[in-house]
C-alpha cells in the first residue's frame, strides 16, 4: 500500500487528517506533519524521514502538501529527488483530494498513479453556489451535459434490463459526507437515490440532497412506490445505484414489493422516544427490532458499520440488546 504524509504550514495537515478520518475511517500507513512557528525546514524534514520509516511499504511514498513553493514542499522535494522513479508530490491539498487518495489506495499501487489522478479531484472538490458564480466555462459545460441526457422511451431495455444496487444502507442522516465521499468512492454509483416518502414530499430536504451529490454522481428523492416501479423499469438496466434508506421500515416496504435487495448496510438510526441506544450510532425502538426480524427472515444480510474501514457489527447481538432492553 502507497504511504501518504499530509504536510502543511501551521496545524492544517493535523486538522486535515482528523477530517479524513471522521469521513473514511482508519487509515494505515497514513502520517501528518507540520512545520509551526517555532520550527524550520530540518524540523519538518526529519518529521517526513521518521513518518517514512513507519511506514510498510517505504518505496512508494506520496506527499499530499498545502502550498507549492512552502517549506513543507521543498523539504518533500528535497526527498522526492532521491526517489523520483517511484514517490510523487501534488501541492493545493485539500479534504476532496484526501479521501480520493485514501480510495485509490484500494485499486492503485503506485504513488505516480495516485498522483495524476489527484489533480482532478482536488479542481472537482471546488465548487460554488449559486452555480451564477462559477467560471463561465464551467456553467456552459454543465449545461451542454445536462442537454445531452434525453428522455429515454418506455419500454426500451438498457444492459440487461435490471437496476444494478452497488449498496444499500439504512441512514437516519441519508446523504452526509461519509456517504458521499467514502461509501460513494468505494461502491462508485453513477446515481444515488433516496428513497423516502417523507423527504420525496419535503421541498426543502430534497433539494438540500439532490445539491449534496458528488461530483459525477446524480442525486434523486423519490417515494418507496417510485422506487418500486423504476426496480422493474428495463430503462434503468444500466444504471448502478446507491440506496438510501432512513429507515428499516421504508427498506423493508421496498423489498416487499419487489426492489431485488440481498444485503443492507446499517450505518446509523438517530435517537428518539421509544428507543434504546444500542451503540453510538445505533438507536431501536419495538418497529425496528420487529422489522429486523422481519428482514432477517426473508434472507437479508446484515453489512453493519458506517465506512468500509470499520469492522463489522454483529447484527443478531444489536438486535437482541435492544430486545431486552425494550423489554420484549
Amino acid at each position: 500500500m502507497v504511504g501518504i504524509i499530509l504536510a502543511s504550514h501551521g496545524s492544517f495537515a493535523d486538522g486535515i487528517f482528523q477530517s479524513g478520518q471522521m469521513i473514511f475511517g482508519d487509515q494505515e500507513n497514513v502520517a501528518h506533519v507540520t512545520l509551526m512557528p517555532s520550527e524550520g525546514p530540518d524540523d519538518i524534514r526529519a518529521k517526513m524521514e521518521q513518518a517514512i520509516a513507519g511506514f510498510e511499504n517505504q518505496d512508494e511514498v506520496l506527499f499530499l502538501v498545502d502550498l507549492w513553493g512552502g517549506t513543507p514542499f521543498n523539504q518533500a522535494n528535497n526527498l522526492v529527488e532521491q526517489h523520483k522513479d517511484k514517490w510523487a508530490i501534488v501541492a493545493g491539498m485539500n479534504l476532496p483530494m484526501v479521501i480520493e487518495a485514501y480510495a485509490s489506495r484500494l485499486s492503485m499501487n503506485t504513488a505516480h498513479e495516485i498522483a495524476s489522478h489527484l489533480v482532478e479531484a482536488g479542481k472537482d472538490g471546488v465548487r460554488v453556489k449559486p452555480e451564477s458564480l462559477a467560471p463561465k466555462k464551467s456553467v456552459k459545460k454543465a449545461a451542454a451535459k445536462q442537454q445531452a441526457g434525453g428522455a429515454i422511451a418506455p419500454g426500451t431495455v438498457l444492459g440487461d434490463g435490471h437496476i444494478k444496487y452497488v449498496l444499500a444502507r439504512i441512514d437516519s442522516r441519508l446523504l452526509h459526507g461519509q456517504v458521499a465521499t467514502a461509501w460513494t468512492k468505494t461502491t462508485s454509483p453513477d446515481r444515488i437515490i433516496v428513497v423516502s416518502d417523507g423527504v420525496a414530499h419535503d421541498k426543502l430536504r430534497k433539494n438540500l440532497i439532490t445539491e449534496a451529490a458528488p461530483p459525477g454522481v446524480k442525486a434523486n428523492v423519490i417515494p418507496i412506490q417510485k422506487m418500486i416501479e423504476v426496480a422493474k423499469d428495463p430503462r434503468f438496466g444500466a444504471t448502478k445505484a446507491l440506496l438510501l434508506f432512513e429507515t428499516p421500515e421504508d427498506a423493508l416496504k421496498a423489498i416487499e414489493g419487489g426492489v431485488d435487495i440481498k444485503e443492507l448496510n446499517i450505518g446509523s438510526m438517530a435517537h428518539s422516544v421509544g428507543k434504546v441506544a444500542v451503540n453510538k450510532v445505533l438507536s431501536l425502538g419495538k418497529e425496528d427490532v420487529e422489522t429486523f426480524d422481519k428482514l432477517k427472515a426473508k434472507g437479508i444480510k446484515f453489512d453493519v458499520r458506517k465506512v468500509p474501514s470499520d469492522s463489522k457489527d454483529n447484527m443478531d447481538e444489536i438486535v437482541d440488546k435492544a430486545r431486552k432492553e425494550l423489554q420484549m
